[in-house]
């Protein structure tokens, strides 16, 4: 899950990177609101956290020009104010969530999961697919009862196919999801991963192709076919 992480402090800023990095997170951090609006309109981001106290921009103003740009993602407030009117307006704005701080990493990892799965329309921390199980939270894979073990890039390819279950993925957005824009390889390492992936689960399967390619569109996570029809295996 890719974060966007907007925070003046510079202290503050590298402690969150560490924690959340930690976490299974990929963390993309800055000091300002127009750096933020900036990523926000060029890349795509699983969630956003924003201190309001932003040296060019107060943090509403950067919720309000984010949801008045189109940009659905998820938007988690992270602030010393604990004041109820500050909450309510946050919340009025466009925000998703609010977290106090002093706050414990922990809490703050589990909302914003929490944040991610529900607006990829997921309730549940655990996506099925015929016998696949991922758990977004524990980030483990198990097929049919068994457990697959994955690479934690692979995971990461993995989960946005979960994430998005039905839906075409772009080897752009597996980039922008793995590895943030700062550090894109080529991009046939998507290539690389899904071949391992595919791989993985067949051997732990009886054969089934959960993983299919839709051909000019991307790669999306399928129910299980022993034969594949209209997707390339």
């Amino acid at each position: 899950m890719r974060i966007l992480l907007v925070e003046p402090d510079v202290m503050t800023r590298k402690r969150l990177s560490v924690a959340l990095s930690s976490g299974g997170f990929n963390v993309e951090a800055v000091a300002s609101g127009e750096d933020a609006l900036d990523l926000a309109r060029s890349f795509e981001f699983s969630v956003i956290v924003s201190e309001l106290n932003l040296p060019d921009l107060h943090g509403f103003d950067l919720i309000r020009k984010l949801r008045a740009a189109k940009i659905k993602t998820p938007l988690l407030v992270l602030s010393t104010v604990d004041h109820i009117d500050t909450k309510v307006a946050a919340f009025g704005d466009g925000a998703d969530d609010y977290v106090t701080k002093p706050f414990h990493p922990g809490e703050l990892a589990a909302r914003l999961r929490a944040l991610v799965r529900r607006s990829s329309g997921h309730a549940d921390r655990i996506v099925r697919t015929g016998g696949l199980s991922i758990d977004l939270d524990a980030k483990t894979v198990e097929l049919d009862g068994n457990p697959v073990d994955l690479t934690a890039k692979e995971y990461a390819v993995l989960e946005l196919l979960a994430l998005r279950r039905g839906r075409p993925i772009t080897k752009e957005m597996f980039l922008d999801h793995v590895y943030g824009h700062l550090d894109e390889p080529i991009s046939k390492v998507i290539d690389v991963y899904i071949c391992r992936l595919r791989k993985k689960l067949a051997a732990t399967s009886t054969g089934e192709s959960y993983i299919g390619t839709l051909r000019g569109r991307g790669y999306v996570l399928r129910e299980p076919e022993s034969e594949p029809s209209l997707l390339a295996a």
